[in-house]
């Protein structure tokens, strides 16, 4: 006869494993972790436990979803053991903090426009815009929510504010590279950057209601005057600049609603992918689409950067031709 304890479940040796790793550096923070599909194959498990070994390493803060990306280490992993609630699927990147409110002088409360906007980011980084209100805000300042109105107007003004702050984080090149490829590429590339490190700022930024952001501008003026300089009235570059303005925030628009969804299911898009491929296969099996079934043979690394840089590359060689220039060979 045994003791007559249970035996340890299979998930939770599996993220004892997992966990080690991560506490002894083997899995470096920023390092992605197995994916749900890699679990499965490497310990033998079902679909099923390897998504609650996943959801478990969240709960205890050990790793985190990036959209487009998979399930990474956390930058600052936690001793075994869970947290009580998950750790945000993304979290706020490296910026100057916001004072709290125990840091201002007895009988002052500190509030300036700036404390408002950089609170407000930082709870849309970590959370999502859902998030922001003007009651969550002063909460977080240890305010009264109607000090923030001697500030802003409404949610809508303070998210101008926020972009605003948010873009100007990371201004342009004072001297832009020559040419007219590079320039567009190197303010493409920032604004994607800006994009994935707020993921909020896509769904909060309009193009067919474009809201009055300063900083925003400097990156119309920028691809205004590189076009034109080389030929192109204001017309048609004011066109181009919205056509690459277009395929990046509509990319970066997947970053936000995959952190909802993942917040909703607890699953991130490979463990979600996981889940549909039985009935995609099964689907496939009548030949009444080859070429998605060779594709689904051979998988697809489906990858937001990757879409994004070739996206942009398309979009330059169609520009080239406009330009009447010679189209580079293709570098994606």
């Amino acid at each position: 006869m045994g003791d007559g304890r249970r035996p340890e479940p299979r998930y939770s040796r599996i993220v004892g494993e997992l966990r080690q790793r991560i506490e002894t550096g083997e899995l470096a923070p920023g390092e992605r972790v197995p994916s749900t599909r890699e679990i499965t194959r490497q310990w033998g498990v079902a679909m099923a436990t390897a998504t609650k070994v996943l959801t478990e390493l969240r709960h205890e803060g050990l790793v985190r979803a990036v959209p487009g990306v998979g399930t990474v280490v956390s930058a600052s992993e936690r001793a075994a053991g869970p947290s009580p609630a998950p750790a945000p699927a993304t979290p706020a990147p490296a910026r100057r903090s916001t004072p709290s409110a125990s840091a201002t002088p007895p009988g002052s409360t500190g509030l300036t426009l700036g404390r408002i906007v950089a609170a407000a980011v930082t709870v849309a980084d970590a959370e999502g815009l859902a998030a922001v209100s003007m009651r969550r805000v002063a909460a977080e300042l240890g305010v009264a929510t109607m000090s923030l109105y001697r500030h802003v107007a409404d949610k809508d003004d303070l998210l101008v504010r926020m972009m605003d702050a948010a873009i100007g984080e990371r201004p342009l090149p004072a001297d832009p590279p020559p040419g007219w490829r590079e320039p567009l590429a190197v303010a493409a590339r920032q604004l994607w950057g800006l994009f994935r490190a707020h993921p909020w700022m896509a769904p909060a930024m309009s193009l067919t209601r474009p809201q009055l952001i300063t900083s925003a501008m400097a990156y119309s003026e920028w691809v205004l005057g590189c076009l034109g300089r080389h030929g192109l009235d204001d017309h048609t570059a004011f066109t181009a600049h919205l056509t690459l303005l277009n395929h990046i925030r509509g990319l970066a628009l997947n970053m936000e609603t995959e952190r909802e969804a993942e917040a909703r299911s607890g699953l991130d898009s490979e463990g979600w992918m996981d889940t549909q491929e039985p009935a995609l296969r099964a689907t496939l099996e009548g030949g009444r689409y080859p070429a998605l079934a060779r594709l689904a043979r051979a998988g697809y690394d489906f990858d937001l950067d990757g879409l994004f840089e070739f996206g942009l590359q398309r979009l330059l060689d169609g520009l080239a031709l406009l330009l009447d220039e010679d189209v580079p060979p293709s570098r994606v």
